[in-house]
Order: structure tokens, then sequence, then C-alpha cells
């Protein structure tokens, strides 16, 4: 015990001597900037300036991406308040001591000042604004705009970026947890570019600063030197230029070296590979070092060049271009062996005899299989475009329905041909049709005249003709009152229709019962003496299952729950509950087939018609209609052909009938005509316009 607590102890007494390095180290060079600092001292820090300075530029040229190095504004910004204390305490020192030699500032200063000055004081001044020049001008102007630009477009890209995430996590492509990284990562990119945006100008300004030091120091030292000290102009002259060029280049060097890392940072491209690594590969190329081996040959040819030097680089230049060529040809072998050992490795692991549970299940709700020709419609990285339209389909069928739609997973499957797709819901086919990426599929208006060429087909969500044409050939359909769909649309519209149609077996108990959790939080009380208590989960799933079937919504879980307390004393039935709820929901239903503003069309039967249809229901006691086929035939045309008639109108009408027929009439007409609702005169609310459009039967008919 007494060894856990010391270890503990110890752990927390290294922590926060962790945490206090940075404050400490921050304070210290502030104190530096006010109080004097010795002359060997500044030689230390002089040198751990250049070492810091070194150390950042490593770690940006090894990075994989900027991400790598997000603490690089902070770094940034203390090593150039670190350089910045320096100058100012080598100027209080140079100006303080310059007269006594040029030793004065420390050994560093005085060997960088004798090295680059060489004796020549106008060589060392212009060597300097030179390295200035090529700071503040070339590298931290490029850098500078740069980060500017980087930063407005990683801005600009979020809301795009966090679309494709949403995407994936709805297409069942991510989890929470990545999609949760994904989004951080986004947001880290952001504030690391807007961070550098403003970082770069510490190097500016840091460069400007070295100038007006260095223009200081000089001044300054010549003035003190000749009028405090007495010193002669040349005297003055060799001490305080040596010192003031030897201490600029000592800021200069570590300003430059972060500069260059500056512009590396932001101008990195995240890879998997280092910079080196980076480079190296992408300028590994046969081609390139071929021809330049070519035209250095041709220079080395021309007289009064220097022949052998052109010559030889042009020999190295075509070695080069031969080794990397050998490279290219073995390289493909090589990717082969690798993914054959690879394979054969995953083999050796897995049992010949032994099939995995997960090769020969599947537990999507809703999935697309995709022949190998049209998995590029999926490839975010050539711009696929399918799963952000399954995804707006998902959402917009979820938001009629009032549950959430699960996701659709996709994957592809080479036992279909290569522009093939088909549609599951569970392990049942529900569709399966073909379309083609790199087409359009065109559908003649009523005044089309002109037959385009293409590819003659249905359209797989009505079954109209129609003809996959050429994208050149766009325009020439459009003129001609064709509607031009795209490939993606295509797909996504049939997706569109089937979940309509199978809305009802895409909800289950655990979907119902996050419904219910979600009216728990405004309604508790409603919900824990409903359910399980008067209507067991099962229960309420079936009800909301048939309600589903014939599409209505099921958003209103509330008014569910109350009008099912209300008849919870009669034991209904799963149909009877839901043909009893049906009233309290049409409005939901009528809503979304004609806008409120609107009148709502009406087909009614004919009184003669249905009063036969309900003596025959009653007399067969089944739950569907049966009647003689060619009454049937003639009812769901003549409802057909009214359908149609209001849809090239924009219209969509409801048939009415009595509630004692209502739901087997229903299955009648929805085994022919998927899109037509039928409603009980109970479901007709009191506050919209109706107009009958048409009166359909023939009592004459003879029935079973």
């Amino acid at each position: 015990m007494e060894m856990t607590l010391n270890f503990l102890r110890s752990q927390n007494s290294k922590m926060i001597l962790t945490s206090m390095v940075m404050p400490i180290g921050i304070l210290s060079l502030i104190t530096m900037m006010v109080l004097p600092v010795p002359v060997f001292m500044l030689d230390v820090f002089f040198v751990g300036n250049i070492l810091v300075s070194l150390l950042i530029l490593m770690v940006a040229i090894n990075t994989y991406r900027p991400l790598d190095f997000s603490s690089f504004p902070s770094l940034l910004l203390i090593a150039t308040i670190l350089r910045l204390g320096l100058n100012v305490a080598s100027t209080r020192i140079v100006l303080n001591e310059g007269h006594t030699g040029t030793d004065a500032a420390g050994k560093v200063i005085e060997a960088f000042g004798q090295f680059v000055i060489s004796g020549n004081y106008a060589v060392g001044i212009f060597v300097f604004i030179i390295l200035v020049i090529i700071n503040l001008v070339v590298i931290t102007r490029g850098a500078g705009r740069v980060s500017e630009v980087s930063a407005r477009f990683t801005l600009d890209a979020m809301p795009g970026k966090q679309m494709a995430i949403d995407a994936d996590l709805n297409a069942g492509v991510l989890t929470n947890e990545e999609a949760k990284i994904r989004r951080e990562e986004i947001s880290s990119e952001a504030d690391f570019y807007g961070a550098m945006d403003g970082a770069s100008k510490f190097v500016k300004g840091d460069a400007v600063a070295g100038i007006l030091i260095l223009a200081i120091n000089i001044i300054g030292g010549l003035i003190i030197g000749m009028a405090q000290h007495g010193l002669g102009v040349q005297e003055a002259a060799s001490n305080y230029i040596l010192l003031s060029i030897g201490d600029g280049l000592v800021a200069q060097i570590p300003s430059l070296l972060l500069a260059i890392s500056t512009a590396i940072i932001v101008t990195r491209v995240s890879t998997t590979q280092d910079m080196a690594k980076h480079i190296g590969n992408q300028i590994s190329i046969s081609r390139a070092w071929v021809p330049v081996a070519g035209v250095l040959m041709l220079i080395g040819f021309v007289p009064g060049m220097p022949n052998f030097l052109f010559l030889t680089a042009a020999a190295l230049a075509g070695a080069a271009g031969f080794f990397i060529f050998r490279k290219e040809q073995n390289q493909p072998k090589e990717e082969a062996q690798a993914e054959a050992e690879a394979a054969a490795e995953a083999e050796a692991e897995k049992k010949p005899d032994q099939i995995e549970l997960d090769d020969v299940t599947d537990n999507s709700a809703v999935s697309i299989q995709l022949g190998f020709g049209l998995v590029e419609m999926v490839d975010e990285e050539s711009g696929g475009p399918l799963i952000n339209r399954i995804t707006s389909i998902r959402k917009q069928v979820s938001r009629a329905l009032g549950f959430v739609v699960p996701p659709v997973r996709i994957r592809d499957d080479l036992t279909l041909e290569s522009n093939q797709y088909r549609i599951r819901m569970g392990h049942t086919i529900v569709g399966d049709d073909k379309i083609y990426p790199d087409r359009l599929l065109a559908i003649p208006g009523e005044n089309s005249k002109i037959k385009l060429e293409g590819i003659d087909t249905k359209d797989p969500t009505f079954g109209m003709d129609a003809v996959w044409i050429k994208a050149t050939e766009k325009t020439k359909a459009e003129g001609d009152s064709y509607v031009v769909v795209a490939p993606e649309s295509v797909m996504a519209t049939h997706l569109n229709k089937l979940l309509n149609k199978f809305a009802g077996d895409l909800i289950g108990q655990d979907d119902v019962q996050l419904l219910l959790d979600n009216l728990a939080n405004s309604s508790p009380n409603l919900v824990q003496s409903v359910v399980p208590k008067l209507v067991p989960l099962h229960h309420l799933t079936g009800i909301l299952r048939e309600l589903l079937t014939e599409n209505v919504p099921i958003s209103d879980l509330k008014r569910i729950l109350e009008e099912l307390a209300n008849y919870a004393d009669k034991n209904l039935s799963i149909t009877d509950s839901a043909e009893t709820l049906r009233p309290a929901l049409s409005g939901l239903l009528i809503q979304q087939v004609a806008p409120l503003s609107s009148t709502l069309p009406v087909i009614t039967l004919d009184a003669e018609l249905e009063q036969m249809l309900i003596t025959t229901y009653r007399q067969q006691n089944e739950s569907d209609l049966i009647i003689d086929t060619g009454l049937a035939q003639q009812i769901l045309g003549e409802i057909n052909a009214v359908n149609e008639k209001l849809a090239s109108e924009g219209r969509q009408p409801v048939i009415v009938v009595s509630p004692f027929i209502r739901r087997a009439f229903s299955k009648l007409v929805r085994q022919n005509i998927e899109d037509v609702h039928v409603l009980s005169f109970k479901e007709l609310p009191d506050s919209r316009k109706i107009e009958v459009v048409a009166s359909i039967g023939n009592a004459n008919q003879e029935t079973e």
C-alpha cells in the first residue's frame, strides 16, 4: 500500500513539473527582455535557439500530414519570442559593452560576424540584407499566402465534408465512433490552418524586426562608441558593425529555418509517407528522366559550353532513368506477389473446412447489390453520387412515414451482370434492373416526335417506355420534350418506390422501442400507461406495420397511443386496431396526397356496385374480396384511366368506399395500382374541400 502511494505521489510530482515547464519558460523569456543576461548564458541561449529551429525543421520534414504537427503554430510563437528576447538581450550588451572589443557579446555573435564579414563590412551588411529578403519576400510571403488560401478553402469545404461523413454514417460505411473521429479531424484541420494563417505573420514580423534591430545596433553603436567612449570612426565601426552583423545572423538563420518549416507544413499534402519518400516516389518517373538526359546531352555538344559537366550530368540522368525504368517494370510483379502472399496468409489462417457465419448471413434491412460496372457510382474518389442520393431518399421517406428508415447497405456482386443492380428487403429480392453510368435515361413526353438512338428499356419505377442515350444527346432529347434522368436518379427513384411499398416490413420492435423512448421524453406517463400494460410491444409493432403497408404515416405516435388506450378494452385484433386508428391519422396521409389549399380529388363507387361488393364480401366471410375476373378488370381499368388522367394534370385522387369493405378493396386495388389510396367515408376530414371526379362501376355484372 505504501509503495502504491509513493508511486502515485511521484507520478503527480512529474505531472506538476511538466505542466510548470512551459509557464516558467515563457516567464524567463519575458524576464530576459528586461534584466541583463550574462555573456556566457547568451551564448548558451543562441545555440539553444539554433537547436530548436533545426529540430522544428526536421520534424516538419518528417511529418506525414500537417495535422501530425498541430502544435506548430504555438511552437512558432514561442520560438519567435525566444529569438526577439535574445535580440533585446544582445542589443543591451552590444550597446553597453561593444567598445571593449568584438567578443563583448559572446563567442557565438563574434564567430558569425567574422565568418560573414571577412574583413569587409559592406559585404556583411549586403549578405544580411539578402538573407532577410529571401526570408521575408520569398519564403514567408509565399507561406503566408498558402496559409491564407488553405484556411479559406478548408473552411469552405467543411459543410461538404460533414455531409459526406453523414452520408457514410447513414449508409453504414462508418460507425458512430469513426464518424466522430473524422468530424474531430475536420474541426482540427480548420483550426490548424486558421492558426497557421496568423502564425505566418509572426515570421514576417520577426524578419522586419531583424532589419530594424540591425540598424539600431549599427547606428546606436557608432554614436555611443564615438560620443561616450571616445572611439574613432574606424574602431567604432570595426566593433559595432561586426557585433551587429553577428547578432543579426545568429537571429536571422533560425528565423530562416522556421520560415522554411512554415512553408513545408502549409504546403504539405496528407500522405502515408514522409516528405522525402513522397517527393522521391513522385519524381521517380523514367519518362521524365530520359528526356532530361537527352536535353543535357545536346547542350553538352554545343561549342563553348562546359561540355564535360553537361555530359556528366546527362550520363547521371540517363542512369537514373534506366534504373527507374527497371523498377517500374518489376513493380507490378512485386505488387502481384505481395497480394498473393497476403491472400495465402489469409487462407492459411482460415481452416479449409471452416465456414464463417458472416459468409452466409446478411442482417441488413435494405441492401443494394451492384454489378462491377456500377461500382464507380459509389466510389467517393471518383465523385460517385449514389450514396448521397440514397441518403437523401432515406431522409425523405423517413420524414414522410414517421420513422427512421434503416441504412442501405451497398456492396458489389460478381454474379450480377456489369450494369445490373438488385434491391433486397432483408433476404427478399424486391427490385432488379439495369442502368448505364455513362448514359442518361430519356423518357418521352406526350409531344415527343423524335425517336432517339440508344438502348430501349422500361423505366423501373413507373414502367414507361424509355431509352438510354449518350450524354451528348441530352440537349436534343430535352428539346423534343423528353424527360432526361441521370442513372443514379433512376436507381434512387426505384429505391424510393420500394421503400414506400415495403415500409411495413422495415420497422421492427427495436425501431418501435426507439420511437417510444423518444416520445417518453415529452409524454412519459402516456408511454408507461399504454405500453406494455394495455398494448404489448409486439402488438403495437404489428399495428404500425399495418398502417405503413398502406403508407399511413405513424409520425403522430402520441395520437396513436391515446387512441389505442381508448379501445384497449375491446380486445381488437392487430388488423382491426389498425382500421380503427385510420380515421384519426388519415389527415397525415391526405396532406401528402393534396395540399391543404387545394381540392381533394375523390373517386367513388356506383351505389349499386358498392352494395353488391358489400353483400358479396359479407357472404364470403374471408379477408379478401373475391369477385368475377371480368368485373375486377373493368373496375381496375376505370380507376387506372381516371388516375392517369389526373396524374397528367399533376393531381392524385383517392378512392372512397364503405368502411366495411375498405381494407379488402384496398388490397385488391394495391395489387394492380400501387399509387392509389383507398379510404373509408369515416376518414374524410370535414375541413377539406372534396371533388368527386369519377364514379366507378356497373351493377349489372355478376359476382362469384
